[in-house]
């Protein structure tokens, strides 16, 4: 299997992790939402980013010690991306609070699902380069709206199961409904819970780090979540700590029993006392935490096999979680009792989603080597009479002397393209090309016109001097890491 696919497996995975983290919560009891929410945050956000990254990394501390010293920005933007993308979880549940569960999740997950895949390629300058400029790029642009589709059909058929549901009940669900306000948050949200994405990317110097110091390639972004999920758990302790505070709950950490007045069969008003099973709470609280936290340790994984679009991690991850949290519901009986056209609604967005995440895949595969060299597999056994630009990342004094040979020049096609005479001056029209739908390659069916030319230039141009921005970055930042630490050069 082509490791494109491994990651989106490993992406699914993360998604289920996601979607099932808040299963155990439900095993609490007695505990304010702010107690057990930082009980299985410390989980999350501190013990299990960084026992897994100690065991599975190399050098784990000299490391975060490492590209500290080389470079310090990468690991100050990933820290307060991380408090960003902790503003953005806190805000969701306000969210729901003025538009209800389904609507909710539908905007505020569609804001985080574009701007997390998207932004990141924007502000590195390849989003003309890799994205517009490459067929592999208009396919994960695809995939990428597909997902914005199948989330919208998530939604949908929420809203349609709010609308049968008993005035009691919507009131109960939604009792602050404000369409105006709730937009105004869910944009916020969205836009602060892609800050995971944009700290994922920011974080790279770490992941060079790691590699450097001897880690394998699929655990390098682990200690990239230690730094960026401290800064998550910063946002989170804080807003916490003001909720403990205001409502006097800190003694809930270590009570045995709880206090209840109300009145007994007899109506007699007494104070009655409810043993608190501490032990479980903790338990099912940690378990909660080390669940969320599977959800980033997987997308890690995931990323690494990504190839040149690791920005559409997030658009898999996103996709993902609304799949398996949409399939607890199911497994859970929140959908019965629901209308047929709900259920349809519900089954179209599941399968928009699934759909999205085979195209974002295969639009990683084409990018990758393993589908460009089909492509030059498929050319040589099937050259076609038409003109054959080279991928978008290459230039002629690059290609391998086996690629030369496929390709044709504007003369070769103007010859190529015009009547061939044949015995008894019988005339016979050209063969029509056959369609290469091969990543990054571009075929005509007659020689491009000068603007045309100019244009390619240009796009090539663009993603040269890219790919040599970012093998100088990388180079220099492999030279200060030689000169740092010089025991560890290789």
């Amino acid at each position: 299997m082509p490791p494109v696919f491994i990651g989106v497996i490993y992406h699914w995975l993360g998604g289920l992790a996601s979607g099932s983290f808040y299963v155990p919560y439900r095993f609490v009891k007695y505990w304010s939402w702010e107690i057990y929410w930082l009980a299985g945050g410390f989980v999350s956000w501190i013990l299990a980013p960084w026992i897994l990254a100690f065991i599975l990394s190399d050098n784990l501390f000299p490391t975060i010690w490492a590209a500290c010293r080389v470079d310090p920005n990468a690991v100050l933007w990933s820290f307060l991306f991380g408090m960003m993308w902790g503003v953005g979880g806190l805000t969701f549940g306000l969210t729901m609070r003025y538009l209800g569960m389904s609507l909710g999740m539908a905007v505020a997950l569609g804001y985080c699902t574009v701007l997390g895949t998207l932004m990141p390629p924007i502000f590195s300058g390849e989003f003309s380069t890799q994205i517009l400029g490459t067929h592999a790029g208009w396919v994960n642009l695809f995939g990428l709206g597909i997902c914005a589709l199948g989330i919208a059909l998530a939604g949908l058929a929420g809203m349609s199961k709010e609308r049968e549901m008993s005035e009691e009940a919507k009131k109960e669900s939604i009792k602050e409904f404000s369409f105006v306000k709730g937009i105004i948050v869910a944009t916020i949200s969205g836009i602060f819970s892609a800050g995971m994405a944009y700290g994922m990317a920011a974080a790279e110097p770490i992941a060079t780090a790691s590699s450097y110091f001897g880690t394998a390639p699929l655990w390098v972004g682990l200690p990239k979540l230690c730094v960026i999920l401290f800064g998550g758990f910063t946002t989170n302790f804080i807003w916490c700590t003001i909720l403990i505070l205001k409502n006097g709950t800190f003694h809930q950490f270590f009570d045995k029993t709880k206090a209840e007045f109300g009145a007994d069969d007899k109506g007699i008003i007494a104070t009655r006392h409810f043993p608190i099973p501490r032990i479980r709470n903790y338990f099912f609280s940690a378990l909660a935490g080390l669940t969320w936290y599977m959800q980033f340790f997987f997308y890690s994984m995931g990323e690494t096999k990504m190839g040149d679009f690791k920005f559409s991690s997030w658009t898999l991850h996103m996709a993902s979680i609304i799949i398996f949290s949409s399939l607890w519901g199911i497994a859970l009986r929140e959908w019965k009792g629901t209308s047929r056209f709900t259920k349809i609604l519900l089954a179209l967005g599941i399968g928009t989603l699934l759909y999205s995440t085979l195209v974002v895949g295969f639009s990683n595969f084409m990018n990758s080597d393993a589908g460009k060299t089909e492509t030059q597999i498929t050319r040589i056994k099937n050259p076609p009479v038409v003109q054959a630009v080279l991928p978008e990342n290459k230039k002629t004094d690059e290609i391998s002397g086996e690629e030369k040979g496929s390709v044709q020049s504007e003369k070769e096609v103007s010859e190529s393209a015009s009547p061939v005479k044949k015995e008894g001056n019988e005339v016979q029209e050209p063969e029509a090309p056959k369609a290469d739908p091969a990543a990054g390659m571009i075929t005509t069916t007659r020689p491009l016109t000068s603007s045309e030319m100019e244009k390619k230039t240009k796009v090539l141009a663009e993603a040269e001097a890219q790919k040599k921005a970012a093998d100088k970055k990388a180079r220099d930042l492999q030279q200060k890491l030689n000169e740092m630490f010089p025991r560890n050069s290789k």
